[in-house]
């Protein structure tokens, strides 16, 4: 996948929320952070937005950016008018690109984290010379997004990608969005906690063995509909599990994709490291102004 930022040479003002800390920061085509900053979601309160300007204005300092990237969690409305991150209970049917373009006078485009997190893999991470791979998040939530033929799926409304509600323990534990068994409410970071009584990265072996083989189920379900062999993963829960994690997910996938075409399914961390999100941010903006 080419680079989002390969048709400018202006840098972009980045702006990554999700449902512990947003973080801004000034990105470069090439994906050189220039500065940045952060702030805690959860103390925002309803006075969240007001914060998020703060911020912005803070980190855009007197640079002459013109467009600003936005990486939000979800669901949203098409192309991010409006945006109701289950993990942000303040934020409902929230116009964030309304009130971002009438607080900066910027250009703004909006995606959701993952797909945004999806670009930036393609831009400047693992999946640089690969036309066809899932990307998914395994933290505090379980996201998902896939990029076919080069090009990231979207859907209708702009929220394709939502593995984390992918059922895998029919009648299991209940979930933020209402149903039952999803991904997200068995194999999460709050899941964990929730079923443990710890912290994700306190679980015992048989807790994290069970977290990456549902993970490796919906990734080998997925794979033999969608016909990729590639998936890059990130995440607090994934990445701090470590190699045990990706094996197992992966052997879990294959058992499931057993079609010749995903036979060689690859399950392998993200590139990205930290600067994922962020980077991402700002290959939605550059994307938008293609």
């Amino acid at each position: 996948m080419t680079s989002p930022g390969a048709a400018t040479t202006a840098p972009c003002l980045a702006l990554d929320i999700g449902g512990t800390k947003a973080e801004a920061a000034v990105v470069t085509p090439e994906g050189v952070v220039l500065r940045r900053d952060r702030i805690d979601v959860k103390s925002a309160g309803a006075q969240l937005m007001d914060h998020v300007i703060e911020l912005l204005e803070e980190v855009r300092g007197g640079d002459e950016v013109t467009s600003l990237g936005v990486a939000c969690a979800g669901p949203m409305s098409s192309g991010g008018a409006t945006v109701s991150p289950l993990n942000i209970p303040v934020w409902r049917d929230f116009p964030l690109r309304e009130e971002l373009v009438a607080a900066t006078g910027m250009t703004v485009a909006i995606a959701g984290d993952v797909h945004a997190l999806a670009l930036a893999e393609g831009a400047f991470g693992a999946a640089r010379d690969v036309s066809d791979y899932a990307s998914l998040v395994v933290s505090t939530g379980v996201g998902g997004a896939f990029v076919m033929d080069g090009r990231l799926l979207y859907g209708g409304s702009g929220n394709a990608g939502h593995i984390g509600h992918l059922n895998v323990v029919p009648g299991g534990r209940r979930c933020s969005c209402g149903s039952r068994g999803c991904l997200e409410a068995e194999a999460s970071g709050w899941a964990i906690s929730e079923m443990t009584g710890r912290a994700p990265e306190f679980a015992e072996d048989a807790v994290r063995r069970r977290t990456a083989t549902l993970v490796g189920r919906a990734i080998g379900t997925l794979a033999s509909v969608l016909d990729f062999n590639h998936c890059f993963v990130a995440g607090s829960v994934a990445l701090g599990y470590g190699d045990e994690f990706f094996s197992t997910a992966t052997t879990a996938a294959r058992e499931l994709a057993t079609m010749a075409y995903s036979r060689t399914l690859e399950i392998r961390r993200s590139a990205l490291g930290g600067d994922g999100p962020i980077l991402g941010a700002a290959c939605v903006a550059w994307q938008a102004g293609k």
